[in-house]
């Protein structure tokens, strides 16, 4: 099942990194085996390869522009 979610209210706060670089995660991957959190540009960098092996793609970017 591939999905995209945007939830009303954020489930990312400012605590959470991006796994690859550090800065401030905008998008949780979930995937069977776990789950994987991206900055904006690390997420459209994997997002190709990740779509189709993910259980969940919650994106937040639309936050960057508010």
């Amino acid at each position: 099942m591939n999905a995209t979610v945007t939830p009303a209210a954020p489930t990312l706060t400012a605590a959470d990194r991006c796994d690859r670089c550090g800065a401030q995660a905008f998008v949780r991957v979930v995937l069977v085996s776990g789950e994987l959190l991206f900055c904006g540009h690390h997420a459209k960098a994997y997002q190709e390869k990740l779509r189709d092996k993910a259980v969940d793609w919650v994106d937040e970017t639309a936050a960057l522009q508010a």
